[in-house]
């Protein structure tokens, strides 16, 4: 790891409808103008019936088979969208990414790998695309098969050409319980990424996490597509938890469809990370139940990789969450996150700074007055934890959010 994220590119617009769960953090000036795709894509949201009217299913084309990566879920129950998905996208290559949301076709046997490869293959025809240049995701209720003859009657009526490149039906498409649609982008001045998202449970990354689709108009060889897309999902998809649960279907793809022509690597993998930052940010202030962002900065670690499971056992931890949610600064708990990690031989809490915001707690805490103006600052929307362990220079900076009564209340009910 050790390489921190490129410098910010000279022009940037980042544009993020979704800024907190509540309503006071919506904005409504960055709502207002649609989001467009990159040049070179193509795309089509509707419903299919696969659980009510909102809309379950989008296809996003290139104008040409074009530069594509994608990192996929490790969990031992992966869905057919990830496995034909992960063979499919070996080449570097695709044509098309589509999504079924409502329904995670996982768990469902070999009809549930048919069921996802007719989908796969009927777009390609549509496209006059082959089935290998169509990646696939899935997402929704695991262990239920998907309602074949109404998206059949569906994939007969699909519109050609596929008629608009509007990026918020997109990512409104793939939501699940999702509160909002999570959309960001970046123009360089060069080029344009615009990046899509879903995921508010089932949420601790092992690759990615969740649904994210990135698309850019830049031209880009497939091999150094790939390398610089592990490298922004390691520090921001990855860096992600909201209830330390791995998803079965969780993918995220990048397709570049060159129409800009061959930009700068540094300053595409600038707007690459900016836009999956925010998306990861939004992901986790939509987490379940969730009121608060929590932001953890671990530094001073040996190595970057240690960071970051110090940082990752903070954020998910349960006391640590319902902390924040309270408003209570109780850095106790946070002491307790690092030393639990038993196997960092070299922690010495000796050396150990923690702070809430900018303000320090240990090792030199803080009077009744100070607790109470941190109990203030906690109060808000954004919670940053920041601990300094002394060892030597590995940093990593993680997210993710409080933990209330909703998140066990929707959880409760998902599927009755």
């Amino acid at each position: 790891m050790g390489r921190g994220p490129p410098s910010r590119p000279t022009t940037f617009l980042l544009v993020a409808p979704y800024l907190g769960r509540a309503e006071a953090y919506r904005s409504a000036k960055l709502c207002a103008v649609t989001l467009l795709l990159p040049a070179g894509f193509r795309c089509h949201a509707t419903n299919l019936g696969i659980k009510d009217h909102s809309l379950d299913f989008v296809v996003v084309a290139a104008d040409d088979v074009c530069s594509a990566a994608g990192m996929f879920t490790q969990s031992h129950f992966a869905g057919p969208s990830v496995r034909i998905s992960r063979s499919n996208v070996a080449s570097g290559r695709a044509k098309a990414v589509v999504v079924t949301s409502k329904n995670a076709n996982v768990a469902t046997g070999d009809q549930g790998l048919a069921d996802a490869s007719e989908i796969v293959s009927a777009v390609a025809a549509h496209l006059g695309a082959r089935a290998s240049e169509v990646l696939i995701a899935q997402t929704g209720v695991i262990g239920r098969l998907l309602p074949m003859d109404r998206i059949r009657r569906g994939l007969a009526v699909l519109p050609q050409p596929l008629p608009n490149n509007d990026a918020e039906a997109v990512a409104k498409a793939i939501m699940t319980t999702d509160t909002v649609h999570k959309i960001a982008a970046a123009d360089t001045g060069q080029c344009r990424v615009v990046g899509v998202a879903k995921g508010v449970g089932m949420i601790e990354p092992n690759m990615a996490t969740m649904i994210a689709l990135i698309f850019t108009d830049a031209e880009i060889a497939p091999d150094a597509l790939d390398a610089m897309f592990r490298r922004v999902v390691e520090r921001t998809f990855n860096s992600v938890s909201v209830d330390t649960d791995t998803s079965t279907s969780d993918t995220a793809i990048v397709l570049a469809s060159g129409a800009a022509g061959p930009v700068g690597h540094d300053v595409l993998e600038a707007a690459f990370f900016e836009v999956a930052l925010s998306l990861t940010k939004q992901i986790a202030r939509d987490g379940e139940g969730a009121t608060k962002l929590i932001e953890v900065c671990v530094d001073g670690a040996r190595d970057d990789t240690q960071a970051k499971r110090i940082a990752k056992a903070i954020v998910n931890s349960p006391l640590v969450k319902t902390a924040v949610h309270g408003a209570d600064p109780n850095w106790g708990r946070v002491a307790m996150a690092v030393g639990k990690c038993s196997d960092e031989s070299d922690i010495d809490e000796r050396r150990v700074v923690i702070r809430f915001g900018s303000q320090e707690v240990f090792p030199v805490q803080v009077d009744a007055a100070g607790l109470q103006r941190l109990s203030e600052y906690m109060r808000g929307a954004d919670v940053r934890i920041h601990v300094s362990l002394g060892i030597a220079t590995g940093t990593a900076t993680v997210w993710g959010c409080d933990l209330s009564d909703g998140y066990v209340r929707i959880n409760a009910d998902y599927t009755t």
